[in-house]
């Protein structure tokens, strides 16, 4: 795909742009197209459900990336990043339009500084190390700190700014800090983020820290309630590739303080993936523990299957079951009840 053709598309689809486009002397237009056919059992009152869905194995995306050089070892940067659902046409972060990402920053020989819509650390540690990446229906994101690691801030993080180092024989750190922007109050709703990262050979280790001021719980995370309350996660996980069949570890700690309440969730997650002929095998079992709630127990198993079609589109398939204890219900409707999903569909990139 020529830069010429890339900048028209460019300019048509950001007007705001069109003075601009032209100027990049690297630009990016990339994306992804997954649907897929989506079974649950027990995660709505009405038991059942089968449906077509957007984004099983990654979600349906369109992004633009660009870079330009500033002399001296300097460059900017940004990306713009959508996502929707190519079920029914609608946004998929609610009504923001660049909602996945949405940043500009600055590079040189002292690392990466970005401003804007981010993606976290947490987001790129547990991204590493779940053997369905996030995605799926083993997804780790569901169960996770009691399900929160599937919701903003910890997914991305508004108004942030970043630093990035540079790689040292491996190693790389980030720092980030998200203004809360509430008039009169510093502290509320600002976010904190860290992360550290040890890439080398077959070895992929990763920690990373979110704390979250304010943060209005979403109902769905049932062992939390509803309402404002103060998070804190602490993430470590790796992999180790072993040429024939990689193996996944991962221990979370999230604590979330609401109104003189505490609730302390741990997490773990075990799991293996494995390249048979052409295709790869996922597997997980991922445990949940409320530990200030009896009963508070929740355990994931899931298998998955990628098949190849091309070096851009797939095919896959995944199931998992989700076992609550009698004072939780992750991925369920109602405490202690079971759950399973299945789905299987096709995904392009470009």
């Amino acid at each position: 795909m020529k830069k010429s053709f890339l900048s028209l598309l460019v300019t048509g689809a950001l007007g705001a742009m069109a003075g601009t486009a032209s100027a990049q002397t690297n630009l990016t237009l990339y994306g992804i197209v997954d649907a897929g056919i989506v079974y649950d059992k027990n995660v709505t009152a009405g038991d059942k459900t089968w449906r077509l869905e957007s984004g099983q194995h990654s979600s349906s995306r369109i992004g633009f990336r660009g870079t330009e050089s500033l002399g001296g070892g300097l460059s900017a940067s940004f990306t713009l990043e959508n996502g929707f659902n190519i079920d029914t046409g609608t946004l998929g972060q609610g009504n923001r339009f660049f909602g996945r990402q949405a940043w500009v920053g600055l590079n040189g020989g002292f690392g990466a500084v970005k401003l804007g819509r981010q993606q976290t650390p947490i987001y790129n540690a547990l991204l590493a190390v779940d053997p369905f990446a996030i995605n799926l229906a083993g997804n780790a994101q569901r169960m996770f700190g009691t399900g929160l690691y599937f919701t903003d801030p910890f997914l991305r993080t508004d108004n942030t700014i970043s630093y990035a180092t540079p790689d040292f024989a491996g190693f790389t750190g980030t720092l980030g800090y998200g203004f809360g922007e509430v008039a009169g109050d510093r502290s509320a709703q600002r976010q904190l983020v860290a992360g550290v990262s040890y890439v080398n050979g077959p070895m992929n280790v990763q920690f990373a820290y979110h704390d979250a001021n304010t943060f209005t719980l979403p109902g769905t995370v049932a062992a939390l309630g509803t309402g404002v309350a103060d998070l804190q996660t602490a993430f470590i996980g790796g992999t180790f590739d072993f040429g024939i069949a990689k193996a996944h570890l991962a221990f979370a700690n999230t604590e979330a303080d609401q109104a003189g309440t505490s609730r302390d969730s741990r997490s773990w997650l075990v799991g293996g993936s494995a390249r048979i002929g052409s295709g790869t095998v996922l597997a997980s079992f991922i445990r949940n523990d409320v530990r200030d709630i009896a009963a508070g127990e929740s355990d994931q198993i899931a298998l998955g299957y990628i098949q190849p079609l091309s070096k851009r589109t797939n095919i896959y398939t995944s199931i998992s079951h989700t076992k609550n204890d009698a004072g939780v219900r992750l991925n369920a409707f109602a405490n202690g009840e079971d759950s399973r999903q299945f789905n299987v569909g096709v995904r392009h990139q470009f």
